[in-house]
Formats: structure tokens, C-alpha cells, sequence
């Protein structure tokens, strides 16, 4: 079962696939939600996407088929405004980080999503500042933090200082990770299993095995560095998406044709690499194993 905010329009979406989500009531502008279930993980979600429905939608989606009780906790960062979300879907459903902070309560998890920032350096993200404050927090508050794409490149930056270097063209395409240290977080998903990537940007081996600290727990001779964890799996470090639906990809395609820029098709997903074939929908098994693992493994 998972728990969402009453009216949010992924609630309805996800009763329409016909997974277990329940409403709960949001209260005033800094209230957290009232008792859920014993044993009902609390996850928050710090949703840096654009188009944050979407996103939403996605990250409560692939949390609903683990077949785990959750209730998702929308975060957001004070004062931002945004060009594709409306103001009134964020103020409905989210509230600030101060607010969380200030409860003083103990979360199951924290994601730190992607953000179509990555060509700029880090310390030029106008969020940048509170940002890693957030990060901060989370080692003190949160059980494990899994940061996604973007996410996970400042993450590692902000908390080792592992840079992050520009790719000659986008990292586009499903590239299959090849387990490397089969330990409970990458339970079900040994010897390799698919993930999409869509990045301007790499973080490499060498610099993260300078950390004694990190281990890289999956990678892709074709993608570089997949997964990557502290040795108490309190970070939790992803630089793909696992939780895209079906067509992400395609529309991504399709988008940058549409405006002339350099892209090219994205790599292993169209069946018979043919854009009028259709897509087959490989790594949704891998990431509803793989959100279970992170959810139930301490």
C-alpha cells in the first residue's frame, strides 16, 4: 500500500493500474501527515524534475508494485518557483524542508531526484546551498538517502568531492549493469539487469575508489559507473532511472528532434532498434526489485 496526499492526481492514476493507494489528509501549510499504519515506511521526496507530476508519478508508481506499506512525503525547497509545474500543484502537495526538519521525526528514506542542471557547476545551482544542507540533514535523520542521476552526482560531490566530467554526447539508451558485490541492496538483480540512462555528464571509478568508504555495487562497460553505496547503505547513489515509464525515452527522442538538437536514438530500447517498432519495457522487473531491496534492507 502506498499512502499519498488526498487529491493528488497520481493517487488516482495509480487506483486506475489497480495498485494498493490510499489518501491521506494534508492539513495546514507546515502539517505532516496524521499516524499512518505500524510498520508503514515514511519516504520523503525532494523532486528536482521539471515536469514534477510526472516524476511523481513515476517515484510512487514504482514504490506501490514493491509491495511495501509507504507513505510518500513530498519535499520542496522554499522559494523556488518553476516554468513547468504550476505553483498550485507544488503548494498543494508539498511542503518546505524546514518543515520536515522541525518534526524532529525519524524518516525511512529520502530521494533526491535529477535536475536538468547538470552542465552547470555545481556550486552555480541557484538551490545549491540549501541543497546540501538537505544532504547534511538526511545522514543525521534519514535511515538511507538514495540520490538518482543528477542527484547522485551531487551527492558524491558534495559529500566526497568526486567531480563529475562532460560526455562527448548524451548517455542515452537501457545499458545493462553488471553486479559487482552481491550484497542485499542488489539482491534478485545478479549477474546484470537493464537500466535507462539519459546524461550529459559521468562520474568515474577512480575518483570514487579513492574512498574506502564507497563501493561501486553495479557498472556497465557501455555506461560507466551504475550503482554506487557507503558500506552502511546510508547513501545510495544511482546515476540512472530506473523508475521511467515505457515511453520517457522515446518522448525525450522525439522532443530533441523536434527542436533540432544533436541527439541520437537512444541505444537497446526500441525493439529491432526501430523507433516505429515500439519499446520493450526490460528493466521494470529490476526496479521494483531493486526500490523493494532499498526499502527493506537497513
Amino acid at each position: 500500500m502506498i499512502y499519498l496526499p488526498q487529491d493528488f492526481p497520481a493517487l488516482q492514476s495509480l487506483r486506475a493500474e489497480g495498485l494498493a493507494a490510499t489518501a491521506y489528509a494534508m492539513g495546514g501549510p507546515c502539517s505532516l501527515p496524521p499516524a499512518i499504519p505500524q510498520g508503514a515506511k515514511r519516504v520523503l521526496l525532494l523532486n528536482l524534475m521539471p515536469h514534477k507530476a510526472v516524476t511523481d508519478l513515476d517515484i510512487a508508481r514504482t514504490l506501490a508494485q514493491t509491495g511495501e506499506d509507504v507513505c510518500l512525503l513530498l519535499m520542496k525547497i522554499a522559494g523556488q518557483t518553476y516554468k513547468t509545474t504550476p505553483m498550485a500543484y507544488v503548494d498543494a502537495y508539498y511542503r518546505d524542508f524546514e518543515c520536515y526538519a522541525a518534526a524532529a521525526s525519524a524518516y525511512d528514506g529520502l530521494i533526491i531526484t535529477g535536475a536538468p542542471v547538470e552542465q552547470i557547476p555545481f556550486e552555480d545551482v541557484r538551490y545549491w546551498e540549501v541543497l546540501c544542507r538537505i544532504i547534511d540533514w538526511a545522514d543525521r535523520a534519514v535511515r538511507s538517502t538514495l540520490y538518482v542521476c543528477w542527484g547522485a552526482q551531487a551527492g558524491l560531490y558534495h559529500l566526497y568531492g568526486v567531480p563529475k566530467y562532460p560526455l562527448p554526447e548524451k548517455r542515452f539508451g537501457i545499458f545493462a549493469q553488471t553486479v559487482r558485490i552481491p550484497l542485499p541492496l542488489m539482491e534478485g538483480l545478479s549477474p546484470a539487469f537493464p537500466m535507462p540512462n539519459s546524461r550529459h555528464t559521468e562520474v568515474r571509478a577512480a575518483d570514487i575508489l579513492r574512498h574506502p568508504s564507497l563501493r561501486i555495487l553495479a557498472d556497465s562497460p557501455e555506461s560507466g559507473v551504475g550503482v554506487v553505496a557507503s558500506a552502511d547503505h546510508r547513501r545510495v547513489f544511482i546515476v540512472g532511472h530506473l523508475e521511467y515509464e515505457p515511453l520517457t525515452l522515446d518522448k525525450e527522442y522525439r522532443r530533441d528532434l523536434s527542436r533540432q538538437l544533436p541527439i541520437h536514438q537512444p541505444e537497446h530500447y526500441y525493439r529491432h532498434d526501430n523507433p516505429e517498432a515500439g519499446v520493450d519495457f526490460v528493466w521494470q522487473a529490476a526496479a521494483v526489485q531493486f526500490y523493494g531491496n532499498w526499502l527493506r534492507h537497513p
